[in-house]
């Protein structure tokens, strides 16, 4: 029953991406995995340098066209995507409330995922900036992120992690029901969110530079189940080509230029449409 409920919430996080086949798909902050149904990629941090900031191999993953630029600052046009995926990104940038306002400039819906605060502060990374919770009200739920002031939740109790040995152990136990570690967030339109506190600048730089949590045979199992499942799909819209005019801002403009899979590094103003 576990093995199911496990790949149930897999399916929820990583396959289950609500769009038809014509959609463009847009991931923000993707990282050394990206959603296996982006089409366009954006990531600030491509280098090996930037290791910290993700869970797999060094380096981005660059197997679509990826934009280097800032998630707060997209280079791209307005409502140039269905759909945008925003999933561990916003616990380590610095102003989360842009992010979000950006998402929903370039995209007419999407989902976020972040980690639930209640679980990060048994066991978290020092790379992440906020601490994220949802809270439920009469409308609809708002994603409430809190400046963390220090790497982990108690320092007291994460000597004693330490010193035991038992951080594994801990991370494996909360893994079982990974529902509740993170959450799971769908949008349509906007965005509901605010930030509380703020954060001190050298904590956050010394967070940039934090070690990593690297995950070397379940980056592989994942991307295995992920190529496994989504197949037919991957199969019906191999031979798309994208204009490089339809998603970017017309400062920036190519005419006739298909996207490639490649970094793209675009110079010049970014506000605006």
């Amino acid at each position: 029953m576990a093995a199911l409920d496990a790949l149930r919430v897999f399916h929820q996080r990583r396959i289950a991406v609500p769009v038809d086949d014509d959609a463009l798909v847009l991931d923000v902050g993707s990282g050394d995995k990206p959603s296996w149904r982006a089409d366009v990629l954006l990531d600030r941090y491509t280098g090996a340098e930037h290791a910290a900031q993700r869970s797999g191999r060094a380096a981005a993953r660059v197997s679509r066209p990826l934009f280097d630029a800032d998630a707060a600052d997209m280079p791209f046009r307005d409502g140039a995507f269905d759909y945008a995926i925003c999933s561990n990104l916003l616990e380590h940038v610095a102003d989360p409330v842009a992010v979000a306002a950006e998402l929903t400039r370039v995209a007419r819906a999407g989902y976020i995922e972040v980690p639930e605060a209640a679980s990060a502060k048994i066991v978290d990374f020092p790379s992440h900036v906020w601490w994220c919770r949802l809270e439920e009200g009469d409308g609809s739920p708002t994603l409430v992120l809190t400046a963390k002031q220090a790497p982990f939740f108690d320092a007291e109790i994460q000597d004693y992690i330490d010193r035991a040995g038992v951080r594994d152990e801990l991370d494996a136990v909360l893994n079982r029901r990974f529902e509740h570690r993170v959450i799971q967030y769908h949008w349509t339109g906007s965005v509901d969110l605010r930030t509380e506190g703020e954060l001190d600048p050298d904590f956050y730089d010394r967070a940039m530079r934090a070690p990593g949590h690297q995950r070397g045979w379940e980056a592989v199992a994942v991307q295995a189940l992920t190529a496994a499942w989504t197949w037919r799909t991957r199969q019906r819209r191999r031979d798309q080509r994208i204009p490089f005019d339809r998603v970017v801002k017309a400062e920036h403009a190519r005419p006739g230029e298909m996207l490639e899979r490649r970094i793209y590094r675009l110079d010049g103003p970014q506000k605006g449409s």
